[in-house]
């Protein structure tokens, strides 16, 4: 099997997962019938909420299950502003460089809804500017909510999460944090937030999404944890399941390994924190001695990124190749990059951070998780330096194609 370092985009199922996932699929029975199979089915749904409830903090009333992160994102998002645009709030704020989960939700609302997106800059490492926050806070009767990333995906910087809920919460505005990057890699109480920052009655940090495939768990599963005090529309309609914010049938064999994924999260996070941020560290070091041309990106301070990541730009050459010669060679990572009908484009990310064009088309995002050794690492580095020669070589890819002519 290839050296696996993109955990980012995906970590393998944990073992405890794939044996719960197994064992649940033997579970017959509709949770929302009233028999004893599906009464069944509910005991091992509903257990499976209290365990995921209880490794983020939260209470299982609020775990409301979904098909993915990002349905969880889009029904955050958008429930929430409708509800708010009912009553003259049209105004989303979010940080620049989210997630595309995010950027493409309140793209659509802004298109299609007459949403107000404001964009909060972020710094050098990506970090939200809240001198900004504040000041687009500070007239806040039309803000319907603000969202954003508790730790970059990309960049992995680790956000100023209780500050920016506590100005939101001052100024009576609801917030969602996608927290899909964090959970697994973070410790995260939200009861402990929201008491902290002073959220309630529907203002401060009412929602937070995670993901399940990112933990070890399945994928195609995904919770959006809910306060109780918020008002959210849904997405989905038909049967009421889920305080009816999203009807349908759920799927207990995924809840199931979700749940055993976020028990394994709960029991070793601290260890496998520790363990991480040393792998990630050695990596940093690493590529520094074999590419003394390659860039950090993020915050510098191992302490303000997540202990999994290591995101880097070469000069000189795409990503995409640099990402094609290291998977040749038997290593597995991402680009920073996204590609449009195979049109090399550059790392919105990135961009928003202040970096050039050229910088955001060379970045290679290198991700560990649960099942990381060093001998992944050291692999990754063995690579790196004819893959980057190579890279270099080839150069950087025009932008025009047949089409454009």
């Amino acid at each position: 099997m290839a050296v696996y370092l993109d955990h980012a985009a995906t970590t393998p199922m944990r073992a405890e997962a794939r044996e719960a996932y197994l064992g649940a699929l033997g579970v017959v029975g509709n949770p929302s019938s009233i028999h004893s199979a599906g009464q069944e089915a509910k005991r091992v749904l509903e257990e499976s909420r209290e365990r995921i409830a209880a490794a983020l903090g939260a209470e299982a009333i609020e775990v409301v299950l979904t098909g993915s992160g990002t349905e969880s994102v889009n029904l955050a998002i958008k429930g929430l502003w409708w509800r708010a645009s009912a009553v003259g709030r049209r105004r989303i704020l979010l940080p620049g460089g989210e997630h595309h989960a995010t950027l493409d939700t309140v793209q659509w609302l802004e298109e299609h809804e007459g949403a107000v997106v404001e964009e909060i800059p972020v710094d050098e490492a990506g970090r939200l500017r809240l001198d900004a926050l504040e000041a687009a806070l500070a007239e806040a009767d039309d803000v319907a909510l603000l969202t954003f990333l508790w730790a970059s995906n990309e960049v992995g910087t680790i956000q100023p999460v209780a500050r920016a809920v506590e100005l939101a919460a001052r100024a009576g505005v609801p917030v969602h944090v996608d927290a899909v990057a964090a959970f697994g890699q973070l410790p995260i109480d939200l009861g402990a937030l929201r008491r902290e920052t002073g959220s309630g009655g529907g203002a401060g940090l009412v929602a937070a999404s995670v993901s399940a495939h990112k933990i070890g768990g399945p994928m195609g599963a995904g919770a959006l944890v809910v306060d109780r005090s918020a008002a959210i529309e849904p997405l989905i309609h038909g049967g009421g399941q889920q305080r009816r914010l999203r009807s349908g049938t759920q799927d207990v064999a995924a809840a199931a390994a979700f749940a055993a994924a976020a028990d394994a999260v709960a029991r070793s996070l601290d260890g496998d924190v520790q363990r991480m941020a040393g792998l990630r560290d050695r990596l940093v070091a690493g590529v520094a001695a074999a590419v003394a041309e390659a860039r950090l990106s993020g915050d510098a301070q191992s302490v303000g990124r997540l202990p999994g990541n290591a995101h880097f730009t070469f000069p000189g050459c795409e990503g995409d190749s640099l990402l094609f010669l290291l998977d040749a060679a038997g290593v597995a990572v991402s680009t920073g990059s996204a590609c449009t009908a195979g049109v090399p484009e550059p790392s919105h990310v990135l961009l928003a951070m202040g970096r050039s064009e050229a910088e955001a088309r060379g970045a290679i995002r290198v991700t560990l998780g649960h099942d990381t050794v060093e001998a992944d690492v050291d692999a990754f580095l063995a690579a790196l330096p004819e893959a980057y020669a190579r890279a270099s070589r080839a150069g950087m890819a025009g932008r025009s194609t047949s089409f454009d002519r």
